[in-house]
């Protein structure tokens, strides 16, 4: 727990206008990579606009990586195909959290992230105070195909004993 600096909730909420793989369709599944850990959400059959709704939870030892999504489609016989990737900069949301925020009005946006060649964002990304927690929500456009986006939301967790954001350079 000592080189751990918090957790991140990743909640996984969706897929829009997904490559189709399997002639008008595909099995999606998101794998999620950080640093060493690799988790991945449940295969939704047959549809290019799957609905996930899943929180996945990841350690935080750097704030310099970014969590990397690859959306696949899962095949039985084959190698499954990839549909897609996109990377989430934790720098801006961290740089909100760790001015600890507090006794916000419920809903109050904090900070608006635009979309740019440097980041994955299809439209602007809200980091908002909702329910006495900062909560970024984004809607990420996959790269390496022609279409599809992922809709995601990510929340800070402090790790009791843990190093935490303070005196870490974000």
């Amino acid at each position: 727990m000592e080189n751990i600096l918090g957790l991140i909730k990743l909640r996984i909420k969706r897929g829009t206008h997904l490559k189709a793989c399997d002639n008008d369709s595909s099995d999606p599944y998101v794998l999620v990579t950080l640093d060493e850990s690799k988790l991945k959400t449940r295969t939704v059959k047959d549809t290019l606009n799957p609905e996930w709704n899943e929180e996945l939870t990841l350690y935080i030892k750097d704030v310099n990586h970014p969590i990397h999504l690859t959306v696949c489609d899962k095949d039985t016989f084959t190698k499954d195909d990839k549909m897609g990737e996109a990377d989430i900069d934790l720098k801006p949301y961290l740089l909100c959290v760790k001015v600890g925020l507090s006794e916000l009005p419920e809903g109050q946006v904090v900070k608006r992230i635009a979309p740019s060649g440097s980041n994955c964002l299809a439209e602007e990304s809200k980091i908002i105070w909702t329910h006495g927690k900062v909560i970024q929500y984004l809607n990420l456009k996959l790269r390496n195909v022609a279409t599809g986006q992922l809709h995601v939301e990510i929340e800070w967790v402090d790790v009791p004993d843990s190093k935490g954001l303070c005196g870490v350079p974000i």
